[in-house]
Parts: structure tokens; C-alpha cells; sequence
């Protein structure tokens, strides 16, 4: 689609080129959106594990995303255990700069293990049915996976995942809880926002 829109003006570009660009300022934009967004987000969270399968092997994408559905961080591990979610609440806490009131997980013991370790004064409720936000906040990868025909490696599914979250998050607006005018307000904020960091006038 974007080699397309570039040639329409006159330059040619190739798929690779474009995927260079991608991670280039990929990365700038979505640290410079964690830079803004740091400790916002930090009353719930919902933690989960998805299994993704690379070359034949089984990696895990850990993510947590706070009550409202924004991504606090992902992290890919080759393995489900305590060990594996307690490096996650460790990265946690280093980006968000705090507890959460509650923590929120499904049925995997790993997860009490690690919190009763990292965490122990944090409420944790585990309930399959209480986690739906961040299983939800999966879709998008799982969309990107069959895309791509499968991640070719932990590494590249961790650079997407870094660099994609943090860009969805901006413009993430959950329409059916608002009002039109507080979605075009809160639209035309994003659009802003997103101006200001990737250092293009508006049209």
C-alpha cells in the first residue's frame, strides 16, 4: 500500500526499503509515545500470555494492558513459568514507575507465584472471565502472524510488538463508551499528538 502511495507521487521504493524505514522511526515514535504516556496507566492491570509458534518451536508473547485497554508492555519468552512472569512484572514496574491497585490474570499459577515475589501487597484476582481485555489486546498480532505467514523469529516478533503497541495505544478511542464530539476531540488530539512526534505539519 505504501510503495503504491509513494509511486502515485513519483518514487520508487521497495518493499524492503519501506520495512527499513518502518523499524527505523518505528522505534523513535513508539519510545517517544512511552515517554508521554509513563505512568498513566497504572490502576489495573490485566497480564496474559499468548503461544505463538516460530520454526517450529513454541515462544509465549506476554502482555499486560491497563483497564481501559492501552498497552503497557510485551515481552516474548520461550518460556509459561514463574521465572517467565516475573520478568515481565519487573519490566513492568521499571517502565511504569509503580504498583497497580489490582492485578488481573487468568488461571495460571505462575503469576501468583511471581507476584507473592515481586509484588506481594498487590490484590490479584485471577479468573478466566475477568481478563478479556488483554486477551482481546492480542487480535492484532494474531492478524499480523497470518499476514506475514508467521514470525520468523522471537526477535522480530518483539520489534513489532514494541513498536506497534505503543503506536496503537495513541490512536486507540474506544467509540461505543464515548460521545461523537468527544471522539472527534479526542481523535483530532491523537492526530496532534501523532504530528508533534513524527515531526510532519498537518495537511
Amino acid at each position: 500500500m505504501f510503495d503504491d502511495l509513494l509511486a502515485e507521487r513519483g518514487i520508487i521504493v521497495s518493499h524492503q526499503t519501506i520495512r527499513i524505514w518502518s523499524e527505523k522511526f518505528g522505534r523513535q515514535f513508539a519510545a517517544d509515545i512511552h515517554r508521554r504516556s509513563a505512568g498513566q496507566f497504572d490502576e489495573k492491570w490485566h497480564l496474559d500470555e499468548v503461544v505463538i509458534t516460530m520454526c517450529g518451536k513454541k515462544h509465549w508473547l506476554w502482555r499486560a494492558v491497563d483497564q481501559d485497554g492501552f498497552v503497557l508492555d510485551v515481552l516474548v519468552q520461550s518460556r509459561r513459568n514463574a521465572t517467565a512472569a516475573k520478568r515481565l512484572m519487573r519490566k513492568l514496574l521499571k517502565r511504569q514507575g509503580s504498583v497497580p491497585r489490582v492485578m488481573i490474570t487468568d488461571k495460571l499459577r505462575s503469576y501468583g507465584a511471581a507476584k507473592r515475589e515481586i509484588m506481594p501487597s498487590v490484590e490479584h484476582r485471577s479468573h478466566k472471565g475477568l481478563n478479556n481485555r488483554a486477551e482481546n489486546s492480542h487480535q492484532p498480532t494474531r492478524r499480523r502472524e497470518r499476514v506475514m505467514k508467521r514470525f520468523k523469529s522471537p526477535r522480530q516478533l518483539q520489534r513489532f510488538a514494541s513498536i506497534h503497541d505503543p503506536i496503537y495505544n495513541l490512536f486507540y478511542l474506544p467509540r461505543h463508551e464515548m460521545t461523537s464530539t468527544d471522539f472527534r476531540e479526542m481523535r483530532s488530539l491523537a492526530m496532534q499528538t501523532w504530528h508533534e512526534i513524527a515531526q510532519v505539519s498537518a495537511a
